[in-house]
């Protein structure tokens, strides 16, 4: 079984929505593991968001990268730039990804833009997650 970390700034929003994504998409393909270079909780507006989608991360917690040390990723996965540069170096061979989503937590406006930019993000990493898996987490075919 693969392990992959995502990684964010505050493990609140864009890497609570693409751990909930890529373990459904993976199944008992892969663990996935999120954390943040700090911690922030997990913002409440991307447990709806999710629930709207029928993802269930009301369960998840707010995680700090050094949590992780000891576990050997195969992927590690950056969801927004500032991860992508405070990142510590920890010892892996995994096998690193960037994509910066824009960050939802950020988001102004009525309560209906805030929940339609929530959704604009959270369609942005389901489709990341989906071609992740699909071109990475490749289940090995028999001869």
């Amino acid at each position: 079984m693969k392990r992959v970390l995502v990684l964010c700034t505050g493990n609140s929003c864009r890497s609570q929505i693409a751990e909930g994504y890529l373990q459904h998409f993976a199944g008992n393909k892969a663990k996935v593991y999120s954390a943040g270079v700090e911690t922030h909780g997990v913002n409440p507006r991307a447990i709806a968001t999710m629930k709207e989608d029928g993802i269930d991360i009301s369960n998840h917690t707010s995680n700090n990268i050094d949590e992780y040390f000891d576990i050997d990723f195969d992927f590690v996965i950056t969801v927004c730039d500032n991860a992508k540069e405070r990142c510590p170096y920890f010892p892996t061979r995994a096998i690193k990804f960037h994509q910066n989503f824009p960050d939802p937590a950020k988001a102004t406006g009525t309560e209906e833009e805030i929940s339609n930019q929530f959704r604009e993000v959270r369609q942005m990493i389901k489709n990341f997650a989906e071609k992740f898996v699909a071109e990475n987490l490749k289940q090995p075919t028999t001869a």
